[in-house]
């Protein structure tokens, strides 16, 4: 019983820039972005910057860096570009932005997927960590997985994340 009623307990606001990273502006990328914007708003959190880059690793920090300087955002959800093809260059990309790492998301996004992917759950590259008192999510950008992880693990968890990264 204690842990339904932790799920209706409705989060403080964070705001929060959405990167997809894909090859096209408005590919599966783009919509899995669109999914997990939904799913954080549906958390009570405010998605201010909703932003599409293409897998150019260049591309990838530039957005990362706009949302770290942005005052307002308080975390970064990053869709695409984690899979294990050549040009899936994000978590490459973002590697020199951590600072500390969240290792527990990783695992929990496998765990998740287990039940849909079965063992091609370990295959599947996600990371989150704390940057300049931020925090990034990396997720991969299929629609479903991307919506559940949003509604399921980063959103209810959000407002924690944020307040022990900005202590």
């Amino acid at each position: 019983m204690r842990s339904k009623a932790r799920s209706l307990v409705v989060a403080k606001s964070v705001k929060v820039a959405v990167v997809s990273v894909g090859a096209a502006p408005m590919g599966v990328e783009s919509r899995s972005g669109d999914a997990v914007k939904e799913s954080l708003e549906r958390n009570g959190h405010v998605v201010v910057r909703r932003i599409s880059v293409k897998n150019d690793p260049h591309e990838v920090q530039r957005a990362v860096r706009e949302g770290i300087e942005d005052r307002q955002v308080g975390a970064i959800v990053i869709v695409g570009g984690t899979g294990l093809a050549r040009d899936d260059v994000t978590l490459e990309a973002i590697d020199p932005f951590e600072e500390k790492s969240i290792p527990g998301f990783g695992e929990a996004l496998r765990q998740m997927s287990s039940s849909t992917q079965g063992q091609g759950a370990i295959l599947l590259r996600g990371t989150a960590f704390i940057s300049e008192k931020k925090v990034v999510f990396c997720i991969p950008a299929s629609e479903e997985l991307a919506r559940d992880v949003a509604e399921r693990l980063i959103g209810p968890m959000l407002e924690k994340a944020v307040g022990d990264a900005t202590r």
